[in-house]
């Protein structure tokens, strides 16, 4: 079954949040942490995985996509804190 991902990187804690949809998660980071997209992830450091969400199909993924990035900022951060606090980089645990 094919998976998606919606998923917040920051470029740290309380920093400049980006929010995106993917197929392949692992790959997708690795593209923002090694710069290998020129954008806004590139321009301002954005790279910390801090949050993702797995859906079973790619409309739910992108509704969630468009619905996290009509929030405002309180509560993108609000979200990220509930599922981690430390704001931790949560790519490592992917691998």
């Amino acid at each position: 079954m094919k998976q998606y991902f919606v998923y917040i990187l920051a470029s740290k804690r309380n920093g400049t949040l980006y929010i995106g949809v993917t197929s392949d998660l692992i790959r997708r980071v690795y593209e923002h942490k090694n710069k290998l997209i020129p954008g806004f992830t590139s321009k301002y450091n954005v790279e910390m995985l801090v949050h993702f969400e797995e859906f079973s199909d790619i409309e739910s993924a992108i509704y969630r996509e468009k619905q996290l990035k009509k929030w405002n900022r309180k509560w993108k951060l609000e979200l990220i804190e509930e599922e981690n606090p430390d704001w931790k980089d949560l790519y490592e645990d992917l691998l």
